[in-house]
């Protein structure tokens, strides 16, 4: 079987029309193709791959995240990335705006698509001084992973970039390194990996994790902009290379180590040893033929066990970032749960809320001289608060994950040794959780309200309608409160007083459950 390089063709295309809908071609054999507007690149796709077969062609549609930045006009250029081949040109009017078709974030950099249809800002939109602090982040980074033990080097497409062309890979938006643990057995390439993150936040670094071995790092570049590193733990076992992600291959240790070097951006870094053979197990044998639409195959062989090993901490995450996104225009309200904890606990001193999303409820403590602790997993939701507040000492954000163990445990304990009288409210997570983390919220609020006569007051969608208020919360479906109330009282607790409410008029309104919890004998 031939692969899609392998059936690229070059020359023009027979293109029909270009328009709102996508990009209708006729063309009997596979291509890959580089959109761009006026100049800039902004997609790139497969045509059989991607597109979608029609009886007048194939349409390769405009992917989601553009669509709102299609009203106006721009040059569509259609190019061959292989050969820089200009395989079409045309100017086209989308929509009715007469101005320039600007694909920007609201700062006004621009943005384009990356493998994963995501709108990010990409290498070739950047220049070599913005750059500089993620190139400073490599080397500080594995000169730690050296201090803990491990010789680490450029990986995925930082490697693919480095070996292949000397430089950051243009249509990329982040940078990728990986190591290959002395140990054989995942627990202790686990224990290795948190104890790498210790290290890294010791030197300063804001680090968030993806899996059990693999973790990001944040490094801001010369203008703000929040660039990720990726760290990528791997390990030797049986003759196979695991390295989280994507590789599961039969390979050898010598192959690896001892590290070679390779040139990113005039700097030198280590990589792999046989670089052929390490970017064939990642990328296939048509690793020199650069492929900007690049999707990885993973066996469902090789995510059954990554997933069985190693993850479930970001379970929902995605779900989460995007409902936030889609939200952050419109007013955050403060919830009910909030007016019945300020009514029931008239002398707070601390509330904790679990699932804070933007923050409304911790802000509206604060404001009432109430120290408020805000709790989320997608920090993306408190981000723009946290930096309102940030010079509030009566407010405090911080990332705690109820599918983490140890979230679940340090957190908690750390709330446990704030002010008393403390309350704990949760809003519209748990409908979002499965059994274990609804146990983890449960176990977390018990630690917190430790020491203190508090409650947990929760709410959640116990009965969907059709007023559109599942979708504005984030709950996806309804819980049984008699399941809610069964993990309630396994968990120790009791619940003082449930109440169920309609939040719409008439027969097709949502429904929610609000209960009152504690864990005093």
């Amino acid at each position: 079987m031939k692969s899609l390089g392998q059936l690229r063709r070059s020359g023009g295309l027979d293109v029909h029309r270009i328009d709102v809908d996508g990009v209708l071609m006729a063309s009997p054999r596979e291509q890959l193709v580089d959109v761009a507007f006026d100049g800039r690149r902004i997609w790139s796709f497969w045509l059989h791959r991607d597109g979608e077969e029609r009886e007048d062609g194939v349409l390769a549609r405009w992917p989601k995240p553009l669509r709102p930045f299609l009203d106006g006009v721009t040059e569509v250029t259609l190019t061959d990335p292989g050969t820089g081949t200009v395989l079409h040109e045309e100017t086209v009017q989308f929509g009715d705006h007469p101005g320039r078709i600007e694909v920007v974030n609201p700062a006004g950099r621009p943005l384009s698509l990356d493998k994963s249809l995501k709108l990010v800002e990409t290498f070739d939109t950047r220049d070599a001084a913005q750059v500089e602090p993620l190139l400073d982040a490599i080397e500080e980074v594995l000169g730690a992973l050296r201090e803990v033990g491990l010789d680490a080097f450029l990986a995925y497409g930082t490697a693919l970039g480095a070996i292949r062309d000397g430089g950051l890979i243009g249509h990329d938006s982040d940078a990728d390194l990986g190591y290959v643990s002395a140990h054989d057995h995942p627990v202790d390439v686990i224990r290795e990996s948190f104890r790498i993150q210790r290290a890294l936040t010791d030197m300063g670094y804001r680090v968030t994790r993806y899996s059990a071995i693999a973790l990001k790092v944040h490094v801001a570049e010369s203008d703000g902009l929040d660039r990720g590193l990726d760290v990528f733990g791997g390990f030797m076992r049986d003759g196979v290379l695991y390295l989280m992600g994507e590789i599961a291959v039969p390979f050898e240790r010598d192959w690896i180590h001892p590290l070679g070097t390779a040139l990113l951006e005039g700097r030198e870094f280590p990589v792999p040893a046989d670089t052929d053979r390490f970017l064939t197990a990642t990328y296939g044998p048509h690793w020199r033929v650069p492929d900007p639409a690049y999707k990885f195959t993973t066996p469902a062989s090789t995510i059954e066990l990554f997933n069985g090993w190693f993850r479930g901490m970001r379970t929902g995450r995605a779900g989460w970032h995007g409902y936030h996104k889609r939200t952050i225009n419109q007013p955050a309200p403060v919830s009910a749960v909030a007016h019945q904890v300020a009514e029931r606990h008239p002398d707070l001193a601390t509330y904790v809320d679990i699932g804070c999303g933007r923050g409304a409820d911790v802000a509206w403590f604060a404001d009432r001289g109430t120290s408020a602790i805000g709790l989320d997993f997608q920090p993306f939701a408190y981000a723009e608060e946290a930096e309102r507040r940030a010079d509030d000492p009566r407010v405090t954000f911080q990332l705690f994950n109820l599918l983490e163990l140890r979230h679940v445990l340090a957190v908690s304990a750390w709330v446990a040794r704030t002010p008393g009288p403390r309350a704990v409210g949760c809003v519209h997570v748990i409908e979002r959780l499965g059994r274990r983390g609804r146990l983890n919220m449960l176990r977390s609020a018990r630690m917190m309200l430790a020491g203190t006569s508090g409650a947990l007051h929760l709410q959640f969608l116990s009965e969907r309608g059709r007023d559109g208020y599942p979708r504005r919360t984030g709950a996806r479906k309804a819980l049984d409160p008699a399941v809610v109330a069964a993990e309630v009282a396994e968990s120790g607790g009791r619940v003082l007083e449930q109440v169920r409410e309609r939040v719409s008029p008439g027969p097709d309104g949502s429904q929610v459950c609000r209960m009152i919890i504690d864990w005093n004998a």
